[in-house]
């Protein structure tokens, strides 16, 4: 047996939670503003006990912890962001499907961000539209592992003069990892998103493929989930569009169906990147902004605030447009040069290749079109010869290799060269 306690506070009010809990089983609990007694219910039950919203909060707390539940081969564990894709996924999912939200770090110094898919806000919106299917929700508090495994690493590789993916290492090593070791504890044998990507089979193995509503398409910011988990997950809106999605909503009644999509990096919702990275240590040092030759040919206040292919802010007046081409961190100096200078037909990515393949289609950025080329596996990697210059190509972005519409390979870049 062992006692937990939870609570929760807002605009000055407070409620607290005490549980004695046996195996998956309430033995005692003092707790009040809940519509029915938890004594005698499994935390799977009591993580569907609605009431006031601070009560069913401070009881959210503490069920995170320790939750789980016996195993069901028809129950389906429902990541839930509070937006109407993971709502309209949750509906997909049965009667038995049971929602995860996860509470994820926002900075306390930062702007309030409603709209990011891990805010407070977003845990309540996920949590409601549980209750009102009569589903369990359960919240899991996971902002300092977070900090650590995806923010501190996103604001070093600034420092070494990066343009880091926060979402990559979020979705490739943190996120489907906690969500999948819940979906183990609440007994369920799958895990559903509400992420716009399909799952096919090719060459013997399951990949992950493009969502067939292309202009929502999340498959590259899914690209470096390991294949090998893919038995595990769904993707219920992949096959249909946007559209249908919010009417498959509507239609249902839900209170998501009406609400705006999150961010992309959930963490900086709302927030100015320079002010965030000021604040967690970068400083706003004074350098040179060179052509590449190494003349002067302005001043920056930190090198870290530019990425290959930048046009705008880089404080240089000329006849000609200039481009940021490479920062030189130990230097603090900017380098730009004319477009043609960020021509890339060379590109290094640590990763891995998901399926043997010789050519590919490859997009260096979330928002670049694919271009054709020639993969040549290495140490701990691959190297693109591309078929076409690609511009703008920078170190710590993600590099996404297509088959038609499977992804076949991805990995961070690390290194690029005009041959």
């Amino acid at each position: 047996m062992i006692e937990v306690a939870g609570d929760s506070s807002r605009d000055g009010d407070w409620a607290l939670v005490r549980l004695r809990v046996e195996g998956d089983r309430i033995l005692e609990a003092d707790a009040d503003g809940l519509g029915a007694r938890l004594g005698g219910l499994s935390l799977l039950e009591a993580a569907a006990v609605p009431g006031e919203p601070l009560a069913v909060d401070a009881l959210a707390n503490a069920l995170g912890p320790i939750f789980r539940a016996r195993r069901d081969s028809g129950r389906v564990a429902v990541a839930m962001s509070g937006g109407v894709d993971s709502a309209v996924a949750l509906l997909r999912s049965g009667p038995k499907a049971i929602g995860v939200t996860l509470r994820l770090w926002l900075d306390p110094s930062g702007p309030s961000a409603e709209r990011a898919c891990c805010s407070p806000e977003a845990v309540l919106a996920a949590r409601r539209t549980c209750h009102s299917l009569g589903l369990p929700h359960v919240t899991l508090d996971l902002r300092e592992s977070f900090r650590r495994a995806v923010v501190e690493p996103f604001v070093r590789g600034y420092g070494r003069g990066e343009t880091p993916n926060p979402c990559m290492r979020c979705n490739g090593s943190f996120r489907f990892g906690q969500l999948l070791d819940f979906a183990r504890r609440a007994g369920a044998d799958r895990l559903a998103t509400g992420h716009y990507a399909r799952i096919v089979e090719r060459h013997g193995r399951l990949l992950l493929a493009r969502a067939a509503d292309a202009g929502k398409d999340q498959s590259y910011m899914l690209a470096r989930l390991d294949p090998r988990r893919l038995r595990q997950i769904e993707f219920p809106l992949g096959d249909q569009s946007k559209e249908r999605t919010r009417a498959e909503a509507r239609a249902a009644g839900l209170e998501a169906a009406g609400r705006a999509d999150s961010q992309e990096a959930c963490f900086l919702a709302g927030d100015d990147l320079r002010a965030f990275l000021v604040r967690r240590g970068l400083a706003g040092e004074s350098g040179a902004v060179v052509d590449d030759e190494g003349r002067e040919l302005g001043r920056h206040d930190g090198f870290w605030q530019f990425t290959p292919g930048q046009r705008r802010g880089l404080g240089v007046a000329t006849g000609t447009p200039l481009y940021a081409l490479r920062t030189e961190p130990r230097a603090n100096r900017v380098v730009v040069g004319p477009r043609e200078a960020l021509a890339r037909r060379r590109v290094r990515a640590s990763g891995r290749l998901f399926a043997p393949v010789e050519r590919a289609e490859v997009k260096l950025r979330y928002r670049s079109p694919a271009v054709p080329a020639r993969v040549e596996p290495a140490s701990r990697g691959f190297v693109l010869h591309l078929d076409q210059p690609a511009y703008g190509v920078a170190a710590g972005q993600a590099a996404v290799l297509y088959e038609d519409d499977a992804v076949v390979g991805a990995g961070i870049i690390s290194s690029s060269s005009a041959t």
